[in-house]
């Protein structure tokens, strides 16, 4: 890897905008709701790319409104500023956010050039996806690396925290942020009225059982040797995917369907041939609550206001094997169809809801141990459709960065991400090395995939 100097020049903690009368009412706790109790402490990158053009680009000048901005912008979504308490609930909001920062001794282009995603790490204030051991009542729930390019160029790094970020807060929050940062004060989201939303339906437990958690971390971790890797599909590569994924149950499978199936099928082939072959393996995609419920929630709602639509691929037996990718898309939209069926997802709310999700959770914590070994976990989750939009007066992002490298305990996750051109989407994969190492080299999967390719044709 290339050693590329990115020297950090400031560090500083950015609150809510002190004494505001606004802020008046909103001293008491900001409570957590069931699903931000369920998941693990761990921080989710976004790393965004803006090459400046202007040559009359004032770099200080920018920098200071950045701050200031982002401290209105807190003021309006203060919870993000404060820390969480026992996993019931977040206060102390004028604790404030980590803000980083840093000058970068090359051109951005030049990072892009070099293709070495592992430097990634690098603009971002925290490791992403770790398994955070310190006390969580400490932790920030975001923080912020600036850095600016000898071209003039920045590129914001993000560390969200997944207590309370999941993508489509993430998107809300940035969004807001650059329309305060551009005095575009119409289309500043105003969402006091949405910021307790996912608590008041989902409410928390006061007395979440550890077994449950224990479950959870254990989904999301386990120590092996994980690697990451970027892979492209072009839109032509996508096309010809979906009319494979074509069946008369699923006549018009999605992009993003069509490539979680893809790459759920070659991750499975990767392991059998692999030598760590499990009897079975799991899809967890990330589904989006909020316009599924009925009514819907709105879109400012903040939270982790997702669930996960599972589906099983049994690997041994022959009966149930298969290597038809619109097979493997039937039993995933079979899964997604379960979370419309009977109102399904409205049966979460409120206090028979958690006793419905714990219920739920009780199936799943059943069928794993029926599996001998313990089945292996694929989660996919897609940013495409949203973060692009991210424009604080300098266009939109020329580029959307994932990560370098997971924690060392982090288990299999790919992130689709839509390239800013021709309509592709990147796959950011992380999975254990020995299985990354054959589904890389397996001509069937490169027929369709992009190792890495530049990331810009400039």
């Amino acid at each position: 890897m290339v050693d590329m100097e990115v020297n950090i020049v400031c560090r500083d903690t950015i609150k809510p905008v002190a004494a505001s009368s606004s802020l008046h009412p909103h001293q008491k706790p900001c409570n957590l709701c069931i699903f931000d109790q369920l998941i693990p402490t761990t921080y989710v990158p976004m790393l965004f790319f803006y090459p400046i053009i202007d040559p009359n680009f004032n770099v200080p000048q920018t920098l200071a409104h950045l701050k200031t901005s982002l401290s209105h912008t807190l003021t309006q979504y203060y919870p993000f500023s404060g820390r969480t308490k026992n996993n019931l609930y977040i206060y102390n909001f004028d604790a404030g956010v980590p803000y980083v920062e840093a000058r970068v001794k090359c051109h951005m282009f030049e990072l892009f050039e070099l293709q070495e995603i592992e430097l990634l790490n690098r603009f971002v204030p925290f490791h992403p996806f770790r398994k955070e051991t310190g006390s969580p009542d400490l932790l920030p729930l975001i923080a912020f690396q600036v850095s600016v390019f000898a071209c003039g160029g920045i590129s914001i790094g993000v560390s969200l925290s997944h207590k309370i970020f999941d993508a489509q807060t993430a998107n809300i929050f940035l969004k807001s942020w650059a329309s305060v940062f551009r005095r575009d004060h119409e289309e500043a989201i105003q969402s006091n009225l949405n910021l307790c939303q996912a608590s008041s339906t989902f409410p928390a437990s006061d007395n979440l059982p550890q077994k449950y958690l224990s479950f959870m971390e254990s989904t999301w971790f386990e120590e092996k040797k994980y690697v990451t890797r970027r892979f492209v599909f072009d839109a032509k590569a996508i096309a010809t995917l979906r009319e494979k994924a074509k069946s008369e149950l699923v006549p018009n499978p999605t992009r993003v369907e069509t490539l979680t199936c893809f790459l759920w099928k070659h991750a499975t082939f990767a392991s059998r041939h692999g030598g760590t072959s499990r009897k079975a393996s799991v899809l967890a995609h990330a589904v989006n609550l909020r316009r599924r419920l009925k009514p819907p929630m709105p879109d400012d709602a903040i939270g982790n206001l997702f669930w996960w639509a599972t589906a099983v691929y049994n690997t041994t037996d022959k009966a149930e094997t298969t290597d038809e990718l619109c097979d493997l898309l039937k039993i995933l939209h079979e899964s997604l169809n379960g979370l419309d069926h009977d109102h399904f997802l409205d049966t979460l709310r409120g206090e028979e809801g958690r006793r419905a999700i714990f219920e739920y959770l009780d199936q799943l914590l059943e069928g794993m141990d029926s599996f001998d070994p313990t089945p292996e976990i694929y989660a996919f989750t897609s940013w495409i459709n949203i973060l692009d939009e991210v424009d604080f007066g300098w266009g939109k992002p020329i580029w959307i960065g994932v990560m370098g490298k997971v924690g060392p305990a982090f288990r299999n996750l790919t992130v689709f991400v839509k390239t800013q051109r021709d309509n592709g989407i990147e796959a950011w994969v992380t999975m254990d090395e020995k299985q990354m190492s054959i589904m890389e080299k397996d001509p069937q999967f490169l027929a369709f995939a992009s190792p890495n390719p530049r990331i810009l044709n400039v």
